[in-house]
């Protein structure tokens, strides 16, 4: 089982794109949220480690979540409301975000007792490595979980609007490091972060996944790899959950491929790393397609070319 810590939310999204007068609608999102969903449809047991509200938005979040089959066992329940992001998405579907998230339920996260011992791998990201108290209750857990072993994954998915402090922050992405075993980001993070990927290899993950958008995808490993897929051509209607979707799909083929650890990635040949990215690269495609954040199910998707023997990356 692989579980995802972090935040769930409302997008209020409109309902016709690049109409700012148009009716606003209630998506249920999160980047760890959709991360979830995502890795659920492809097929992967999941379980979601969060903090979410008891009010309709909460239930509607949590109603999901079952229906995707995602275990909610450690999934935290409080009054407060739910955070909300109204979206703004231009032409190209690319989408920008406001936050309403003062004295949310999901930023009073606590750190939870030990996880069940079939969770292999944890992944963190997006608001909930930004908003506190939650945000150091998030990090305490994922240097807990790397200290005991597990696969630990990080998409920070900057949302630069929340960040009070953008140098606190980039100190604490830096701290992370240590504990983790796989970065996927976008290039916009990138930059932001100060785009120094080999001295956050140097720091601690096997692997640093860069999204480009239409360009595709690029893995940089450890050993000094770098490869590259090109991005799937497609009509887009929006890019809501498109970096989700990656970030899932990246985790579900570790997983069936047996590889959820550092010293696995790190031995990866260059057309292992193809086919895993090109996978991802299709799951986000479909994704794009679609209004809001809507992963593929595994039915929709080619499974990935034949596992590879595990050997030396070259």
């Amino acid at each position: 089982m692989i579980a995802v810590a972090g935040e769930a939310l409302i997008d209020l999204v409109p309902e016709t794109v690049g109409d700012t007068s148009a009716p606003l609608l209630p998506v249920r999102g999160g980047g760890p949220y959709n991360t979830a969903v995502a890795l659920a449809r492809l097929g992967s047991a999941t379980a979601f480690c969060s903090r979410i509200s008891t009010d309709a938005f909460g239930a509607m979040l949590a109603d999901r979540l079952r229906e995707e089959k995602v275990d909610l066992a450690l999934v935290q329940r409080g009054p407060e409301p739910t955070t909300l992001a109204v979206a703004s998405v231009g032409s190209s579907g690319s989408a920008e975000y406001a936050f309403y998230c003062q004295g949310t339920a999901d930023r009073l996260f606590t750190v939870p007792g030990a996880l069940p011992n079939g969770i292999r791998a944890v992944s963190f990201g997006t608001c909930s490595l930004v908003l506190e108290p939650g945000a150091s209750a998030y990090e305490a857990l994922m240097h807990r979980e790397a200290r005991l072993g597990r696969f630990v994954a990080l998409d920070p998915n900057i949302r630069a609007g929340l960040i009070p402090d953008p140098d606190a922050y980039r100190a604490r992405f830096r701290r992370l490091l240590p504990s983790v075993s796989l970065v996927k980001l976008s290039d916009e993070d990138a930059r932001w972060l100060g785009g120094d990927i080999a001295g956050w290899l140097e720091a601690g993950p096997s692997a640093v996944v860069v999204t480009r958008g239409e360009a595709g995808l690029t893995v940089h490993t450890r050993t000094g790899g770098a490869y590259s897929v090109p991005g799937e051509p497609v009509r887009v209607v929006d890019t809501i959950g498109a970096g989700d979707t990656v970030n899932a799909a990246l985790l579900h083929t570790l997983a069936e491929r047996e590889l959820l650890s550092a010293d696995a990635l790190a031995g990866l040949s260059a057309d292992t790393w193809r086919q895993i990215l090109g996978f991802a690269a299709r799951a986000a495609a479909i994704t794009c397609t679609r209004a809001g954040a809507e992963p593929p199910f595994a039915r929709e998707l080619p499974p990935p070319a034949p596992a590879e023997q595990v050997g030396p990356a070259h």
